[in-house]
C-alpha cells in the first residue's frame, strides 16, 4: 500500500503482552465487538456480603417500635440533606459504634444501687454517713406507644415548637423506698424521703 523504501520493524514484545494478543485475537472471533463487562473483585463481594449480614443481624435485633423510629430518623435525615442543598448526609454511623449503642440501648429499665456519703447526695447536708442510694437506668425502647411516635411526628414537623415535651418513655421509679434517717457533721438529725428507687418502670 506504500510505495517508499523505509520498513517498519516490530517492536519487541514481552511475553506478556503476546499472551494478551492471542489472547484477545482469539476472543474477537468468538465474540462480538462490545467491551467486556467489568468483574467485582471477591474481596469487594465479601466485604458486601458481610455488610448485608451485618445490617440483616440488626434489623432482627429491632422491635416494631424501634423500626418505625428508625424509618422516621431516616426520612427526617433525608429531608434535612434536600433542605441544605442535596449534599448527602451519612445514614449510617460506623458498624463499630452502632454496635455499641445497640448492645446499651437494649438493657432494659431496671433497679440499681449504690453507696454514697449524705454529702454526694446534694441536698444540702454535710454527713460522713453512708447510705445505699437506688436509682432507675435503663432504657424503655421496648415500651414505645403510639402517643410516643405522635408527638415525635408532631415535633419533627414543627406543630409542637416551644413546649418541654418528651417523645419517648423514661426509666423512672415507679415506687419509693422507706425514709432515710442519719446525723450530719454537727450531730443533728435528718429524715429524708422518697430518696431510693424501690421500683422502677417506663412512664
Amino acid at each position: 500500500m506504500f510505495n517508499g523504501s523505509r520498513k517498519y520493524s516490530p517492536l519487541p514484545s514481552s511475553p506478556s503482552s503476546s499472551r494478551a494478543s492471542s489472547s484477545s485475537s482469539s476472543s474477537s472471533s468468538s465474540s462480538s465487538s462490545l467491551p467486556a463487562a467489568p468483574r467485582r473483585s471477591p474481596r469487594a463481594l465479601q466485604r458486601h456480603s458481610s455488610l448485608l449480614a451485618q445490617y440483616s443481624s440488626l434489623l432482627e435485633s429491632y422491635t416494631e417500635g424501634e423500626i418505625r423510629q428508625l424509618i422516621s430518623a431516616l426520612v427526617e435525615r433525608y429531608s434535612q440533606a434536600m433542605n441544605s442543598g442535596g449534599h448527602e448526609l451519612p445514614l449510617f454511623p460506623r458498624a463499630g459504634s452502632r454496635r455499641k449503642r445497640a448492645r446499651a440501648r437494649h438493657k432494659p429499665c431496671a433497679l440499681k444501687e449504690l453507696e454514697v456519703s449524705v454529702s454526694e447526695l446534694g441536698l444540702g447536708y454535710e454527713s460522713d454517713e453512708t447510705v445505699l442510694f437506688r436509682y432507675c437506668s435503663g432504657t424503655c425502647e421496648a415500651a414505645v406507644r403510639s402517643y410516643d411516635l405522635s408527638l415525635k411526628s408532631m415535633r419533627s414537623r414543627r406543630r409542637i415548637k416551644k413546649e418541654k415535651v418528651r417523645a419517648r418513655p423514661c426509666c423512672r421509679p415507679l415506687a419509693y423506698d422507706d425514709d432515710v434517717s442519719f446525723l450530719d457533721a454537727y450531730n443533728r438529725y435528718y429524715t429524708v424521703n422518697e430518696l431510693s428507687a424501690k421500683e422502677c418502670g417506663c412512664v
